[in-house]
């Protein structure tokens, strides 16, 4: 079984190609227009295991919010549509990251409830060109369109870039811990009979 999704959103303000396989190699070709996310995004595919390729033109000259947050809709688009009925997955996923001064922690549960409960506090406002309340926007859409519970705790950290990596790496760990099939699990892990 092949999981896999894409999608094609055009808007006035961003232009977003973008395919996912959840049982991938690592591998990411990505063209964001927002070089911080293609950083961020090329991490989150390693570290998840995952196979992704972006390719997005948005309105950057103004900023860049639409290309961030439509490219968070994408993903979790893809993601619930790749996942299709869910039999035979972990459903929950937690995984913490270190990275150097930093210690972030991320759960989710794809659980067909959305929700994001964020507890990171960014030292710069900026990263870079990048500001740093998009990742809040990223993660709330994301979360929304997979419809999932995300769950972000940053223990401690001083430094913003740190944090944001290490945030994006957990995340990474923790869907793929989610996704992953356990033979064990007959159906869909709910006593509910769906998800």
């Amino acid at each position: 079984m092949t999981r896999t999704a894409s999608i094609t959103r055009k808007t006035g303000e961003t232009n977003i190609e973008l395919a996912l396989t959840i049982d991938g190699e690592g591998k990411s070709e990505l063209e964001t227009g927002v070089p911080f996310m293609t950083h961020m995004l090329d991490l989150f595919t390693k570290h998840g295991q995952f196979d992704l390729t972006i390719n997005a033109k948005g309105d950057t000259e103004v900023d860049d919010h639409h290309t961030t947050e439509d490219i968070g809709i994408c993903l979790g688009q893809v993601l619930r549509e790749a996942l299709g009925d869910k039999k035979g997955i972990k459903r929950y996923g937690n995984a913490f990251v270190p990275m150097d001064e930093t210690l972030a922690q991320v759960v989710v549960d794809l659980s067909n409830r959305p929700h994001l409960e964020m507890r990171a506090q960014f030292p710069s406002q900026k990263v870079g060109t990048f500001d740093t309340e998009l990742v809040h926007e990223f993660l709330w859409k994301l979360a929304l369109e997979a419809r999932m519970n995300l769950h972000v705790i940053v223990h401690y950290g001083q430094n913003t870039h740190h944090i944001i990596e290490a945030i994006f790496k957990a995340l990474a760990r923790a869907l793929d811990e989610a996704t992953t099939i356990d033979p064990r699990i007959k159906g869909v892990p709910s006593t509910k009979g769906m998800l």
